[in-house]
């Protein structure tokens, strides 16, 4: 049989108030405002709690206020750098490429909910896993919806809501999200 994490972690609807998954949002809470509430002087501080709270494969820079869920469902590259007030809802995994930026207010949201009224008032949740590619900008205020992946080299508007997958090599904006240009990426 499958614990509550296994299934939140599969796509599965889960109970989110089981012991074990409060317990690690209780633990990432407080690691968040540990992070949130540290001084701009204090980076070695900044960079230890990141480490202990995300999945991180190199040099990231995030503006405090950050929010997420667990933190350790979000895998991200080299050269991440988010602005003040991102969010990452991570009840699934969320991976993050390398060079990717996000601008003020971006949030990410891999929880969901279900449509169905009975089992929605039932308690139960899930959440799908989203992917961010290599060398992606997210502008301010743009929402990344559960489920979706971005390609590489990817520009997405401010304050664009992206509710499908976005290909490689784009530029894509508004509420919905749809590709207005198509990117010639040169090679280096």
């Amino acid at each position: 049989m499958k614990t509550e994490k296994e299934k939140m972690l599969a796509g599965e609807l889960y109970r989110a108030d089981d012991p074990e998954l409060t317990a690690e949002r209780i633990l990432s809470r407080q690691l968040v405002y540990d992070f949130n509430h540290s001084r701009t002087d204090e980076l070695e501080k900044r960079t230890a709690i990141l480490k202990k709270l995300l999945r991180a494969r190199g040099n990231v820079f995030i503006e405090p206020p950050f929010y997420c869920d667990y933190g350790f469902n979000i895998y991200v590259g080299d050269n991440f750098f988010a602005n003040y007030n991102c969010v990452i809802l991570d009840v699934n995994r969320v991976t993050i490429g390398d060079n990717v930026m996000f601008g003020p207010a971006v949030q990410v949201y891999s929880a969901t909910h279900p449509t169905d009224p009975l089992i929605r008032r039932s308690g139960l949740e899930l959440g799908l896993p989203i992917t961010i590619g290599n060398d992606v900008w997210i502008g301010g205020g743009s929402i990344i919806c559960p489920g979706v992946t971005i390609g590489d080299n990817v520009t997405i508007g401010a304050g664009s809501v992206v509710t499908r997958d976005i290909p490689s090599n784009v530029v894509a904006v508004g509420n919905p999200c749809r590709v207005i240009r198509r990117l010639e990426v040169r090679e280096e």
